[in-house]
C-alpha cells in the first residue's frame, strides 16, 4: 500500500521543516508529501526528503482550509491518505501504523496528538543571508530528539489514552480532529470532500465528520500513530477567529439542526459578544471584539491548548 501525506501551510515555515524532518525519519516513510500552500508561493530552501514533495497553491485571503484539503486530495497520487497538520511532528511509527490500520479496511483512523510547551524545539529559521551555508542548515538537518519530545508532550485531557498496538472503535464522529487522521480517497470523495462553503477557522472538520458518519464510515483510534503538536499562541476566547466561527457555526446549524463549536460560542456569549442559546435556532452578534480585548485573550506561553 502506498501512502500520501497531506498538509496545509500558511506562513509556518519552522513548523513545516520539523514536520518534514519527522516524515523523513519514519520507520516506513510516506510515498509522497503533498503541501497545499495557502499563500502565493511555496517557502524556499525546504529540507531534502527521501520521498517526493508535491506542491499545490490554494488562493483565498481568509484561511481556505476546506478548499486546501480538497486540493491536496486531488493532487495526491495514492489512495491511502494521511492528513497531518503543519504543527505536527510525526513519531517514527506514525505512517506505518496508519498504513497497517488502513489495510484492515475503509474507515477514519485517528492518531494521538500530544501538545508540546513553548521553546521545546530549536528554531529552524535561517538568516536571510545564510540560506546556503552549512551553519544555517545544521540547525534543521540533525535528528529530532524523540526522547525529549516524548517527555515534554502532554495528552489533551479530552482525548483517550491508546496502547501502542491498539485500534479502538469510537462511536462518536464528533471526536474527529484535523490534526492527524487517515482515510481512503474514495470515502473522502463519496461524501463530497470538505464543504468549501466553510471559510476561515472552525466547523469544516465537524461537518466532514458528520457526513462521514451519515455515509457509515466508522471511526477508530490508532495506538502508536503519535504526533506532537508544536506550540503556538492560544486565545481564550478565540477572538482572532470570531467572525469565521460565527459564520461557520450558522452554516453548520442550517445543515444539521444543531450547533458545533458550542464551547467557543459559550465563551463569546459569556463575554457579551453574542446572544445565543444552544437550544435555539438563532445566533445574533451583539458586538465585535476590540483589539485590546483580543490581545488580552492571548494565553501565557505555558498554555498548550485552549
Amino acid at each position: 500500500m502506498k501512502v500520501s501525506v497531506l498538509t496545509l501551510v500558511r506562513g509556518r515555515r519552522d513548523a513545516l521543516i520539523n514536520l518534514m524532518r519527522s516524515l523523513a525519519a519514519q520507520h516506513y516513510p510516506p510515498d509522497e508529501l503533498v503541501i497545499a500552500w495557502m499563500q502565493p508561493a511555496p517557502e524556499p530552501d525546504l529540507p531534502e526528503t527521501p520521498f517526493p514533495v508535491r506542491h499545490v497553491i490554494v488562493e483565498g485571503e481568509a484561511l481556505p482550509l476546506a478548499r486546501a484539503r480538497n486540493a491536496a486530495v486531488a493532487a495526491a497520487r495514492f489512495e491511502a491518505l494521511v492528513f497531518l497538520d503543519v504543527d505536527c511532528i510525526a513519531s517514527p511509527p506514525l505512517v506505518g501504523r496508519y498504513r497497517d490500520a488502513l489495510a484492515r479496511g475503509p474507515a477514519i483512523y485517528l492518531g494521538e496528538v500530544h501538545y508540546l510547551p513553548a521553546n521545546a524545539l530549536p528554531a529552524n529559521a535561517l538568516p536571510a543571508n545564510a540560506l546556503s551555508t552549512n551553519a544555517g542548515r545544521d540547525r534543521r538537518d540533525g535528528p529530532l530528539d524523540w526522547a525529549r519530545l516524548a517527555a515534554l508532550g502532554e495528552r489533551h485531557p479530552a482525548r483517550p489514552a491508546i496502547a501502542d498496538d491498539e485500534i479502538r472503535f469510537d462511536p462518536d464522529h464528533g471526536n474527529l480532529w484535523g490534526l492527524s487522521f487517515a482515510l481512503y480517497r474514495e470515502d473522502h470523495r463519496r461524501v463530497g470532500g470538505m464543504d468549501e462553503g466553510y471559510v476561515g477557522y472552525g466547523g469544516e472538520e465537524t461537518d466532514y465528520a458528520w457526513r462521514l458518519a451519515a455515509a457509515e464510515v466508522p471511526l477508530y483510534w490508532v495506538g502508536g500513530a503519535l504526533a506532537w503538536h508544536q506550540h503556538h499562541p492560544v486565545y481564550a476566547p478565540p477572538w482572532p477567529h470570531f467572525e469565521a466561527i460565527i459564520a461557520n457555526a450558522r452554516r453548520f446549524h442550517r445543515r444539521w439542526g444543531r450547533w458545533c463549536m458550542a464551547y467557543w460560542l459559550g465563551q463569546f456569549r459569556d463575554a457579551g459578544a453574542i446572544a445565543w442559546d444552544e437550544r435555539a435556532a438563532t445566533l445574533e452578534i451583539l458586538r465585535y471584539p476590540s483589539a485590546a480585548e483580543t490581545a488580552a485573550a492571548r494565553l501565557p506561553a505555558s498554555a498548550r491548548y485552549g
